[in-house]
């Protein structure tokens, strides 16, 4: 399946899933994974290594971390070249007052709020996908 392109096709299939768990946002200077480490997302920087790994992992691990998100997965199917999703998304969490990490899958676009907030931000998107149908 290619993905849908269709902003409002996409905003009105949203459909917002919030994964269990809480996720931290890491860094590792030399890009080593350590044992018993099963990152949800790993982004290759000059700085060295991000991973987002579940909470529980960064504690048994020893790894530093500083944010602690929920981990919402939009269901719709959005073609990697779609325009607008992320901003309408983005601007939606903006209005609520939630910051917002997102991360594009080759099926599925991945957002990462404030875990407090986790919940709320569901809500937020829920509302837009009802407003935009």
């Amino acid at each position: 399946m290619t993905g849908e392109r269709d902003l409002r096709t996409l905003l009105n299939g949203l459909r917002p899933e919030l994964k269990p768990g809480r996720y931290a946002y890491t860094t590792l200077p030399g890009g080593e994974v350590p044992v018993g480490v099963t990152p949800v997302v790993t982004v290759s920087e000059e700085e060295g290594l991000t991973l987002v790994v579940p909470e529980a992992q960064a504690e048994a691990s020893g790894l530093p971390y500083h944010f602690v998100a929920g981990w919402i997965t939009l269901r719709v199917q959005s073609a990697l070249d779609a325009v607008g999703l992320t901003a309408a998304v983005s601007l939606a969490l903006t209005d609520a007052g939630i910051s917002c990490n997102v991360v594009a899958g080759f099926h599925h676009d991945h957002l990462f709020v404030p875990y407090a907030r986790a919940t709320e931000a569901v809500g937020v998107l829920e509302a837009l996908a009802a407003e935009s149908g």
